[in-house]
């Protein structure tokens, strides 16, 4: 009878095995939302990098696991990439092999505590070594990083307002160690109950101790989704006729989703002064989102604008961060023909410069971002130093309508607000809208991909600076130290290894008879 082991013996059953348990975590993740399954998620992958034979089989592995997961998290890009989807899993995989060689390096066969303590901190620093790298904007950004399954998770969230999502995945990966070990290696259950044990004081601790967002007053936000319409004159109509509901309401902002116009407003002056006629029907500032050629500078942007009763305001933000293979094709001159096997920018956009808070009215300050920008706990925190009472994140998921891709984006907006102790608004065209406290919770109804509609949030504003503002990214950098001083010190204790290790044996010299020779004779 065959067992497990028999049948892994197989490279490419291996490989498939490993491609299956990299994908597990995405159920986590909007749609299917079990946030509770990311705290064992990898614990199957983890086994199977444990017992493979060799360290190099191990990061091979790992580097299954890895295109598994980034297949699984982005899978609603395959109907537009097509294959090159399977190119850019592969490539971004490749990050997890060194990962895997960790895991095998740590907790093969029968781990000393000095090596189980060491993996509790060593696999997620390097889980979070990974994440670093993939978030650089060029591989794709930080969508998908393990921390944000957390997004409904009221103590989750509270952690967040300390580390960031950073310090959601840590831990999140001390506990998959743990349990890993706890399953496999009876010897080592006493030692990985203390490890379950210690993190969960740790993180207690800092959830007690973590300060909660001062609110002080609300403002009232509307957000206008015109859902899935053909032809921006058409959309532009709908938009109208949304936000016309809007007056007498006593709104203080009304936010367009991203692409709303899809005319350089500059150019258009009608549907400029149509915009400010808007505007005064309300009493109410309009944060719409242009996506068009621009008549003062070349190229394409995607600009948020925000119009008043007086027309243009002149506060504008051109999006920084651009979608690889969406908005720009990355060494267009090399990967060009990825245009012509999906639905690659057939024109690159072109970039802003900086971060814009735009002065409302009132008083009150807003931070606009667009689209995946919104992923980027960096660009928030930002923000938030810079003064902001509410931030903005304007989106268009319809390319992806059917798919995880919209909640899984307005998910992210939760984690932002948490992160920084702002709220945070996430308005879209198509759906999923939705509008979060400052504590990382939601206000009201989502607005889903089946809804073509308009809806009022009543919004609180808050103040102070949480320790993941005021701290930044310190729990990459703390990851970072402890690779280093692991590192330094696998590299010490194997000199001294080497150094400790008796010579060869030197045959005693022997006579022209073939007797060893007698040392003083």
């Amino acid at each position: 009878m065959k067992t497990l082991g028999d049948w892994l013996a197989s490279p490419w059953r291996r490989s498939a095995a490993a491609v299956i348990a990299g994908a597990l975590p995405v159920l986590a993740y909007p749609a299917p939302s079990l946030w509770w399954w990311a705290y064992v998620a990898l614990v199957p992958w983890i086994l199977l990098m444990r017992t493979a034979p060799t360290g190099k089989r191990a990061a091979y592995d790992g580097w299954c696991g890895g295109f598994g997961f980034m297949l699984a998290m982005h899978h609603w890009l395959l109907p537009f990439l097509h294959v090159f989807t399977f190119v850019l899993a592969a490539l971004l995989g490749a990050l997890w092999a060194l990962w895997g060689w960790l895991v095998h390096r740590l907790l093969a066969g029968l781990p000393s505590r000095r090596r189980f303590a060491a993996a509790l901190v060593v696999l997620p620093s390097g889980w979070l070594a990974v994440e670093l790298v993939r978030s650089w904007q060029g591989l794709g950004g930080p969508w998908g990083m393990l921390g944000s399954s957390q997004w409904q998770v009221e103590p989750a969230l509270r952690l967040a307002s300390v580390g960031g999502v950073w310090l959601l995945s840590f831990l999140l990966v001390v506990v998959n160690v743990a349990v890993a070990v706890l399953v496999a290696v009876r010897q080592a259950r006493v030692p990985a109950v203390a490890g379950l044990v210690a993190t969960a004081a740790a993180t207690s601790a800092a959830w007690s101790l973590s300060p909660r967002p001062d609110v002080d007053g609300q403002v009232r936000i509307a957000v206008v989704q015109p859902g899935v319409i053909e032809g921006p004159s058409h959309r532009l109509a709908r938009e109208e006729q949304l936000t016309r509901r809007l007056a007498g309401q006593d709104v203080d902002l009304i936010v367009w989703g991203e692409s709303s116009v899809g005319f350089d407003l500059g150019d258009r002056p009608d549907l400029a002064r149509r915009l400010a006629d808007l505007s005064r029907a309300t009493d109410a500032g309009i944060l719409v989102n242009v996506d068009a050629r621009r008549s003062d500078k070349p190229g394409i942007y995607k600009s948020s604008i925000l119009v008043g009763p007086d027309g243009l305001t002149g506060e504008r933000y051109d999006k920084m961060r651009l979608v690889p293979f969406g908005e720009y094709v990355p060494a267009r001159s090399l990967l060009g023909w990825a245009t012509s096997v999906g639905k690659a920018a057939g024109e690159d956009r072109m970039r802003g410069s900086q971060p814009v808070v735009m002065n409302v009215g009132d008083g009150l300050r807003v931070g606009p971002m667009v689209c995946f920008e919104t992923a980027f706990p960096d660009m928030t925190r930002h923000l938030t130093r810079e003064g902001v009472d509410v931030l903005i994140g304007q989106s268009s998921t319809s390319t992806f309508q059917n798919s995880w891709a919209p909640d899984q984006h307005a998910s992210l907006a939760a984690l932002r607000a948490a992160e920084t102790g702002r709220p945070m608004v996430h308005a879209t065209l198509t759906g999923v809208s939705a509008v979060y406290g400052p504590s990382g919770q939601g206000l009201g109804p989502w607005l889903g991909t089946d809804a073509s509609a308009t809806q009022l949030y009543d919004v609180p504003l808050a103040y102070g600076t949480t320790p993941y503002v005021r701290l930044g990214d310190w729990t990459v950098h703390a990851a970072l130290l402890i690779l280093a001083a692991w590192a330094a010190g696998e590299g010490v204790r194997t000199l001294r290894l080497r150094r400790s290790a008796p010579g060869p044996r030197v045959p005693p010299a022997r006579t022209v008879r073939e007797s060893p020779a007698r040392p003083g004779r």
